[in-house]
């Protein structure tokens, strides 16, 4: 009978340490896919045109998990990660009424212990469509190319969910296919949320 339960009671400690599996250990922020969506407005700060442009952007972004980044002992981390966005932007005032592009950039993140906070950066570009009008100050084409740079900060609701703000410059041009070229530069601020998946 006592053989009978020494074998029993290593049966359990052996169901209970070795063959059981232990929980997946959560995934960081920077580890996750994340899906933003950001608007604001932009206010023309210079270029050659002579209109006064004011932009609505509209901007939905993928952040793909972590390709590189420093952790360090207290919880923090120094995160870098690819982004591509789509935007679409309504031009409020100006000569044109529409723009639609993409760009890519590196996203860089530092985020607190409690994972809470984050402040992010980046800069990049990319290619789009406008309706120009051929107007004397207008955009010389449809076709043109795109560059921004932004930087902001981040707060998690939840572990799903976050509210983010920055400040956004974005640049317009054709990049010299038509004289002239009246590029657009634009500053403004961006509000938004992002789901992480």
């Amino acid at each position: 009978m006592t053989r009978l339960l020494t074998c029993m009671a290593c049966v359990l400690l052996a169901a209970t340490t070795g063959f059981s599996q232990s929980a997946p250990a959560e995934l960081k922020p920077w580890d996750r896919n994340a899906f933003d969506f950001e608007t604001g407005m932009l206010w023309k700060v210079g270029g050659d045109t002579t209109f006064n442009y004011r932009i609505i952007p509209f901007i939905v972004s993928w952040r793909a998990p972590e390709m590189f980044g420093l952790h360090f002992r207290n919880g923090s981390a120094l995160s870098v990660r690819n982004k591509l966005s789509a935007m679409a932007n309504y031009i409020e005032t100006g000569s044109e009424n529409r723009y639609l592009g993409f760009s890519a950039s590196p996203s860089i993140e530092w985020w607190s212990p409690n994972l809470a906070w984050s402040v992010f950066g980046g800069a990049g570009g990319g290619v789009g469509w406008l309706d120009a009008q051929g107007v004397p100050g207008g955009e010389g084409q449809d076709f043109t190319f795109n560059w921004f740079s932004q930087v902001g900060v981040g707060y998690a609701v939840n572990r799903n969910w976050s509210v983010r703000a920055s400040a956004m410059f974005q640049h317009m041009s054709n990049g010299g296919q038509t004289n002239p070229n009246p590029g657009v530069n634009a500053l403004g601020i961006l509000i938004g949320v992002s789901r992480s998946f």
